[in-house]
């Protein structure tokens, strides 16, 4: 490698510890022209992100990182800590009674949406989502009722959030007339979601849970679990040798 090459490389090496707010460091196979391709696009992020102004900071190493074909939608009620990455495409809406916040180093995925209300005749909750948290790409997250998501969880594609129910105690009458309820959903730090899992109103998940892919999460699922199926249930505990 050239002194040139390695110069670039520590001089992105450099931004990205800055933003992240801890050591970073690049794989060393990665190629010079890539570093350059991918400090260029996130460089243009943060751009867009300050000048949509959600992104806007003391400093410019807290930015927002914003990708292309981004929607923000109540954005005075939008709070966002430093180092956040939303991927192209993203709608982040924060018309709720008390808005959405997304911590330190938090990554929205490409396509997804967070909504918190349902509708403007009855504003939904809030949603928070903890620092170093992500979502991946084309995922939903409904928090009408409420989702709190804690720190260091990491989550796959198309995952979804529904934080309310309908009520149909009455077949008389329509499902749409009859009202909804609420309890809201919560992740704990530290949990593992798989791709295409949904939870349900009134989840709770432990801290340092793994969720298997395709899952359906529903009710309260106790610390350290590794759950699977639809309904999902607890099939062992991460405990070394901790079964049930």
């Amino acid at each position: 490698m050239s002194g040139f090459d390695a110069g670039i490389r520590k001089v992105a090496e450099y931004a990205a510890s800055r933003i992240k707010g801890s050591e970073y460091r690049l794989d060393p196979d990665l190629p010079v022209a890539s570093v350059v391709e991918i400090s260029g696009r996130r460089s243009l992020g943060i751009l867009r992100g300050l000048i949509r102004g959600v992104g806007l900071r003391k400093s410019l190493w807290s930015a927002l990182c914003v990708g292309r074909g981004v929607s923000f939608r109540n954005r005075r009620m939008i709070k966002v800590g430093k180092g956040v990455t939303v991927g192209r495409g993203a709608v982040l809406d924060g018309l709720s009674r008390r808005g959405l916040v997304l911590g330190d180093n938090v990554t929205i995925g490409p396509y997804s949406i967070i909504e918190t209300s349902g509708v403007i005749t009855d504003l939904g909750e809030r949603c928070v989502m903890g620092a170093r948290s992500a979502i991946g790409s084309h995922s939903f997250i409904g928090a009408a009722g409420g989702v709190w998501i804690g720190e260091d969880v990491i989550m796959g594609n198309r995952v979804s959030f529904h934080s309310e129910n309908h009520v149909f105690k009455d077949p008389s009458q329509p499902i749409r007339d009859q009202g909804l309820t609420r309890e809201g959903i919560t992740i704990d730090d530290d949990c593992w979601v798989g791709a295409n899992v949904t939870f349900l109103d009134g989840a709770r998940v432990g801290r340092g849970c793994v969720i298997a892919a395709g899952s359906v999460v529903r009710g309260e699922i106790p610390p350290m679990s590794v759950i699977a199926g639809v309904p999902a249930k607890v099939m062992k505990m991460r405990e070394k040798g901790g079964t049930l």
